[in-house]
């Protein structure tokens, strides 16, 4: 799978060994170490959870230790303003007054937070990928940060759903979609669109990314592209 050692040094994670192992070298499961456990933590601390922050610490990893935080306090000694981020969306979930639409303003804030956070310290991870897995991830990571503008309502269902289209093993060199014979036509189509958005990105100058910032401005955009995005998602589910 995604989080099996893409180094090849150890058989963690692979079919040869022990399936269900994350490795640390993993840039996914670093990834969403930062967009689980800091949330996790901040939740803690914010006290929604009803639970003392000084009874949960997470155990550290065989190596690279120091590119995580384990506890509320290393969390917000070494990341403070995404801590605080994360802490204001709790605090914006425990009061009454707060909209749908302010929740997702205040979500979307904190987890951009994290991922840029993410990003910074696993970026040589992408050196242990084929080249079309590291441009996936690369794409991947893009595409979330076009998700923020709209604000993109993360619930169960609907992420679960949207889930269904990446693919489920790592790519390796030869894959080129949407012609991946083992890939469904949901992850082949998500996989292309994904490659379209990179190029255009680059090819742009970031210019179509600050202009979609600007039209996802107005409510009556961000309504349009949501109500596409479900339907795309209808079709393929």
């Amino acid at each position: 799978g995604r989080l099996a050692d893409p180094t090849q040094r150890t058989n963690c994670g692979h079919e040869s060994g022990d399936y269900l192992c994350i490795s640390v070298d993993s840039w996914w499961a670093d990834v969403n170490y930062y967009l689980s456990a800091m949330p996790f933590l901040a939740a803690v601390d914010s006290g929604i959870m009803g639970i003392s922050s000084d009874n949960i610490t997470f155990l550290p990893p065989s190596k690279d230790q120091t590119n995580f935080c384990y506890n509320v306090s290393s969390c917000y000694s070494s990341f403070p303003e995404t801590m605080k981020k994360w802490n204001k969306f709790y605090q914006q979930v425990k009061s009454y007054s707060s909209s749908f639409e302010d929740l997702l303003k205040y979500l979307w804030a904190a987890h951009m937070s994290s991922l840029k956070v993410a990003h910074k310290k696993f970026g040589n991870r992408l050196k242990f990928y084929s080249k079309q897995e590291a441009d996936f991830e690369r794409s991947w990571a893009l595409f979330v940060d076009y998700l923020a503008p709209p604000l993109f309502p993360t619930t169960l269902i609907r992420t679960a759903e949207f889930q269904k289209g990446l693919p489920t093993r790592m790519l390796v060199d030869g894959d080129k979609a949407p012609l991946v014979s083992d890939f469904t036509s949901f992850q082949n189509t998500v996989l292309l669109g994904l490659n379209f958005l990179h190029k255009v990105h680059k090819y742009t100058g970031k210019l179509s990314f600050i202009v979609w910032k600007t039209l996802m401005k107005f409510k009556v955009a961000r309504k349009l592209f949501l109500e596409i995005l479900d339907l795309i998602l209808h079709c393929f589910n």
